[in-house]
């Protein structure tokens, strides 16, 4: 080995970088050195050349649109007094960016007041190097930031493969859960699956957030987890349900709602909520708390026009699967009643993409049955 290839192994397996003995060249890491005097950059290139790669920007413009190419820096080393933009400036916006926030800024710079370095930590450097520079110093400074860049970095990335994990996890007992209330009550898992999707169309439309929209999706399975709590022989019941038995069932909602519990958890936290609240109504009349209009959480409201279309247009034991149009009807006639309004009406706006969803996932062939409590009680078409 070569002394130069030498030291090359020696740095990158300082500060984290792999070198393997394949052959393979060592990947090094990227410095992007900015400074408006060419002197400078050359005695940086000196210190610097051997152990890493090296990026050149001579104003604070070029160095803002460097430091965002690939292979993105590594680390840079940025004068302050530059015309036009100064050092300051560049790394207040390089630290304003979210793809460039991360990277380690060093401050080469002549200005050595200790209000300089002051300022220079406040606006995001990590270090401070006064000129006229030091090999050894700047050698070391570089090989330390870069060490700390990487082990930021791999922390970062196992705590994101763990958050992934652990994401993944909470969504599969979600979606378990879901599928064991099925099994007690439904003939069909696509239901949940159906229903999900009609909820993420409608959410969507409703103008949320493409996170908060991901969330009700994946929570929307929950919403009749509670019916595990419900005798079979009121769930199962092929007749019509007594009074005293409709007491029973309408307890599922906050059976459901305490299977899941509170949770500061967001995906969690809106299972429960739609648990609890998709049996309420707009006018007040649903249950299990009779909330009313807004007070009605949007979760709740989403889910019930998303379940009640889907067992409208599903064929049952104790009923046949109602044409898209009757569907539709019923919807427009318990708008403000049963559902809000505008959700219906946006509801209807996207029938294209319920149909396909509706398409995409039927159901099979005859299914058993589970009896005709295992649904609202819906007037005929």
């Amino acid at each position: 080995m070569t002394p130069s290839a030498s030291a090359d192994r020696a740095v990158g397996s300082a500060i984290g970088y792999s070198s393997p003995e394949s052959g393979k060249p060592l990947s090094r890491p990227v410095v992007l050195l900015v400074d408006d005097t060419p002197f400078n950059i050359d005695v940086l290139r000196g210190v610097l050349a051997g152990a890493y790669t090296l990026k050149v920007a001579t104003n604070g413009e070029k160095a803002l649109a460097l430091a965002q190419m690939q292979p993105q820096p590594d680390l840079i080393l940025l004068d302050v007094m530059m015309p036009g933009m100064d050092g300051y400036e560049v790394c207040r916006r390089l630290k304003a960016n979210p793809q460039t926030r991360g990277i380690p800024v060093i401050f080469v710079t002549s200005m050595n007041e200790v209000e300089d370095e002051q300022h220079g930590f406040e606006v995001g450097g990590v270090d401070y190097i006064t000129k006229p520079v030091s090999p050894p110093l700047v050698q070391a400074r570089v090989a330390t930031h870069l060490r700390l860049y990487a082990h930021e970095r791999n922390l970062s990335e196992l705590v994101a493969a763990r958050t992934r994990e652990l994401e993944s996890t909470r969504l599969e007992i979600i979606r378990r859960l879901g599928r064991a209330a099925e099994f007690k009550d439904d003939e069909t898992g696509q239901h949940i699956i159906r229903m999900s999707h009609y909820a993420r169309i409608l959410a969507e439309a409703s103008g949320m957030s493409a996170e908060d929209v991901e969330v009700l999706f994946n929570a929307a399975p929950m919403h009749d987890v509670g019916k595990i709590g419900i005798p079979e022989a009121i769930l199962m019941k092929p007749g019509m349900l007594t009074e005293e038995e409709w007491k029973v069932m309408r307890k599922h909602p906050s059976i459901g709602a305490g299977i899941i519990g509170k949770h500061d958890h967001p995906l969690l936290e809106t299972a429960r909520i739609v648990a609890l609240t998709h049996h309420e109504k707009w006018d007040g009349s649903g249950y299990p708390r009779g909330l009313k209009g807004e007070k009605i959480p949007i979760g709740g409201r989403i889910v019930a026009i998303a379940d009640v279309f889907d067992a409208l247009t599903s064929e049952r034991p104790y009923k046949p699967a109602w044409s898209e149009a009757d569907s539709v009807a019923f919807l427009r006639r318990e708008s403000g009643r049963h559902f809000e309004p505008r959700l219906v009406e946006l509801f209807i706006q996207h029938l294209p993409e319920i149909r396909h969803i509706r398409e995409l996932y039927a159901d099979q062939g005859p299914q058993p049955a589970p009896g005709t409590a295992a649904w609202e009680q819906l007037p005929e078409a």
